[in-house]
């Protein structure tokens, strides 16, 4: 394949309104060609993909979804950045403005804004089929004598007018509009021309974007802004009302126009969605539905996922014994059998569970209902300081507290983000699922209650502690934090469709694949690290141990050696490296009901919560019989005290880990973003202490009521 060169890359920007459509477009001129980076200097994330057709190659930038190029976010900073050639990569050669064809008058808004940055452009009219379906018809050919630019009429849905898309890419059919409004008389004297001129821009709307978006933009240096002020009659950060004026203007004269444009038929509505709607978006039944749903799919991910699971469990079991009969004894056996293979199984267990959670997330979402629940959730969020865009990056933290702490940058409110950043980890995210599943699996019993699993209830009320959890703290930080006024939140809520099974699929094996290959790659790693610390310890420690245990065997009976090998396997391991850092431990967790090697366990999980179920499999792998083809779940379900002679993983002591591990900051990565996110280390800092300290106090409560 020809290695694409910066001489033959034409740069070509994908914007529009959030949920029109423009990410499919995208995934479907890119492919697999996308990669993810950041833009300089911020914390956004960039996608950017290629499309290559002949010997032209051109690199597709995906940018923030915006309904305008106003002022309001991180978000809407990039997309002036990246439009008006400010960013690191340059400038554009063009863009692709996708508008919703069933409402065109707020998608223009964004489209002329656009347009008036002189930039060569092309509109792509999404939706085609439900305008449609909603009785509208688009003139073309009026539309594009008014706006001067090419259209092109699409479904992205269904794939229809994608080649069409392509065509004009690779004939470089967009064109320079003439300026649409004419943005110079909103502006006092020729301080736009003094811009243009200092800043090198082409147009006075780049000027005047400029100008507007200098008090927001973190990027432009002190100095030219203290130009900018030097030549304005007030400050700078009072322009963002002109806005008003030029966006009531630029709306006036997109009416007019598509007046002309557009013809609108009358059409007998089912009403489908909006009778659906009254039902689901009620104030009472709508949250008794959601619950439902969600308790439907924790059913679900229990009794379709046991029969897999439970085959890759006994084929790890099986494979880990036949390795150990069948290679030569050593230490390299030792390693396969006791540490790679049981790290190995701790990660592929949970793939059917994993994969089923995010086929039922990508179902919804590409149903329209998920939008119902995030603006179900907004009116819960108001009274506890996360009203508006908070609920997304909320929703989003139950996949992964990483996205869901990302997406709070298009919060304008610096309090509101900041709140969210800080307690988005105590949502309930996959990561904890192998954990509530192990532990549930082994304390609550697999029987009906009214016909619901007893084990799909407690994995909903684990759920359930989290949102409880993100409330509460959300609650108090709300009065801790300084007000700093307050955001909006706008939301499309898209008609009932059927879901698009293949995008279902894809969702699935996505999601499966990265869990094994990037949470895979730490568990893996630490399954190893866990093996060689419990596998050695201090030289003269082990030695008089094996001396002693060499010796035992020698003066008794054959019938009484294999009771000896498992005590003096279980001494070893308490004085091997990673036992003497668990015994160092023990008193601390031990009011939780915790031994030792649950506390290693907590320490290796700090690296990603689901490492949990991987150190336990391995730590009670080690020094035992290797010939004994027992599962992860039969291994912790035969554990016991040697104290009490009680199961280490009775109802009390699983019931207090898994309130420990819904509140406590199990997760390196999630520092590591709150940290970028919040440009300082004292918000992790107070958040990894507080949340740690809390989940404590409540794994003890929890352990004291149960035992």
């Amino acid at each position: 394949m020809e290695t694409l060169t910066p001489s033959k890359i034409r740069k070509i920007a994908i914007i529009g309104n959030p949920n029109v459509g423009k990410s499919s477009i995208f995934n479907q001129l890119t492919g697999m060609s996308q990669k993810v980076g950041n833009y300089p200097g911020v914390t956004v994330d960039k996608t950017t993909g290629y499309y290559r057709k002949g010997e032209k190659s051109f690199e597709i930038i995906d940018l923030p979804g915006t309904y305008s190029l106003y002022p309001k976010s991180e978000d809407e900073v990039i997309a002036h950045r990246v439009l008006n050639g400010l960013d690191d990569g340059g400038k554009l050669d063009a863009v692709l403005v996708v508008l919703d064809g069933t409402n065109l008058e707020r998608s223009l808004l964004l489209g002329t804004q656009v347009m008036d940055l002189g930039i060569p452009a092309a509109f792509i009219i999404n939706m085609q089929d439900l305008a449609i379906k909603k009785g509208i018809e688009i003139k073309i050919f009026e539309l594009y004598k008014a706006l001067g630019v090419p259209l092109v009429l699409t479904d992205a849905r269904k794939s229809e007018g994608i080649d069409k898309i392509r065509d004009l890419i690779s004939g470089e059919k967009f064109e320079k509009a003439k300026p649409f409004l004419a943005v110079d008389t909103f502006i006092e004297g020729n301080v736009l021309d003094l811009i243009r001129q200092k800043f090198g821009f082409q147009t006075p709307y780049q000027a005047f974007q400029f100008l507007v978006f200098s008090a927001f933009d973190k990027t432009i240096s002190q100095e030219d802004l203290t130009w900018i002020q030097q030549h304005l009659s007030k400050p700078v950060e009072s322009y963002g009302q002109v806005q008003v004026q030029e966006t009531q203007s630029r709306y006036q004269k997109i009416n007019s126009i598509l007046e002309k444009c557009i013809i609108r038929t009358p059409v007998q509505s089912k009403n489908f969605t909006l009778s659906l709607d009254k039902f689901l978006l009620h104030p009472v039944l709508g949250y008794a539905f959601f619950l439902a749903v969600m308790l439907l799919i924790f059913q679900a991910i229990f009794a379709w996922a046991e029969v897999p699971m439970d085959l890759i469990d006994e084929t790890f079991a099986f494979f880990g014994s036949w390795i150990s009969n069948h290679l030569p004894p050593g230490i390299f056996t030792d390693l396969l059998a006791e540490g790679i293979i049981p790290g190995i199984g701790g990660i592929v267990i949970f793939i059917p569970q994993i994969a089923l959670l995010f086929g039922f997330l990508a179902f919804l979402e590409d149903t329209g209902y998920m939008s119902r629940v995030v603006f179900l959730m907004d009116r819960i969020m108001r009274p506890f300081g996360l009203h508006g865009k908070s609920v997304v990056p909320l929703i989003s933290g139950l996949a992964c507290a990483i996205p869901g702490i990302m997406a709070t940058r298009s919060i304008s409110n610096v309090k509101e983000k900041l709140i969210t950043i800080l307690v988005t980890p105590w949502m309930s995210c996959s990561a904890r699922l192998p954990v509530y599943i192990i532990l549930i699996g082994l304390t609550v019993p697999d029987e009906p209650y009214f016909g619901i699993s007893l084990q799909a209830l407690a994995l909903l009320a684990m759920y359930l502690l989290g949102v409880i959890g993100t409330l509460g703290g959300a609650l108090i930080l709300n009065f801790i934090l300084k007000n700093q006024g307050s955001s909006y939140f706008m939301t499309d809520l898209p008609i009932y469709r059927f879901p698009r099974w293949k995008a279902v699929l894809l969702t699935m094996y996505s999601k499966s694949k990265t869990f094994v290959f990037e949470a895979g790659k730490v568990i893996l790693s630490i399954s190893i690290v866990l093996w060689v610390l419990a596998s050695y310890g201090p030289a003269e420690k082990m030695a008089a141990l094996a001396q002693e245990k060499e010796e035992l065997l020698a003066n008794s009976a054959e019938e009484e050696h294999d009771p000896i090998e498992e005590l003096y396997a279980s001494k070893a391991l308490e004085s091997s490296f990673i036992g003497i850092l668990g015994k160092g431990i023990e008193p601390v967790i031990k009011p939780l009901g915790y031994d030792w090697k649950i506390g290693i366990a907590l320490i290796t999980s700090f690296a990603a919560r689901e490492v949990f179920v991987a150190t336990i499999a391995t730590i009670y792998s080690i020094g035992g019989d290797l010939e004994n083809e027992l599962t992860i779940r039969e291994k912790l379900d035969q554990e016991v005290n040697p104290n009490t002679g009680e199961k280490v993983f009775n109802k009390a002591t699983a019931f207090s880990l898994m309130v420990f591990y819904a509140f406590a900051m199990q997760c390196m990565s999630t520092l590591a973003v709150v940290y970028r996110e919040t440009k300082s280390w004292k918000w992790p800092a107070l958040q990894t202490i507080v949340m740690t300290g809390f989940a404590y106090l409540a794994a003890l409560i929890t352990y004291n009521l149960f035992s």
